[in-house]
């Protein structure tokens, strides 16, 4: 991730610090951030995700509502199966970012290590 002056971050304002809130609620929940791992490397039906995730395909699918619902996933239907994937590689930017600063954090690196 670049920190030069064409990608300075915009100024906050209420609205955008609620969508942002909002769309890292996608990241408030274990099995969300499980869902958005596998979904990094290929895109997958429900089935596919239920048994990376171990978790019942019902809940799997509820997840997947609340990732489109804040629209983080997409779903592409082939016949009566979805196949879900990320909604673009900004989505999966954020889940490396937060990987990253776990990752540092766990290595006790400070907070501009880079």
């Amino acid at each position: 991730m670049s920190h030069d002056a064409t990608n300075a971050p915009a100024a906050i304002d209420g609205d955008t610090a609620r969508l942002v809130a909002e769309t890292m609620q996608a990241l408030a929940t274990p099995s969300r951030v499980l869902i958005l791992g596998h979904l990094r490397t290929s895109p997958l039906t429900v089935g596919d995700l239920a048994r990376a995730v171990e978790m019942d395909p019902s809940a799997v699918s509820h997840q997947l509502r609340v990732l489109r619902h804040l629209g983080l996933v997409v779903a592409e239907r082939t016949g009566r199966t979805a196949i879900y994937s990320l909604h673009d590689e900004h989505v999966a930017e954020l889940v490396d970012q937060a990987v990253h600063h776990i990752t540092h954090r766990r290595l006790g690196l400070g907070s501009h290590a880079s």
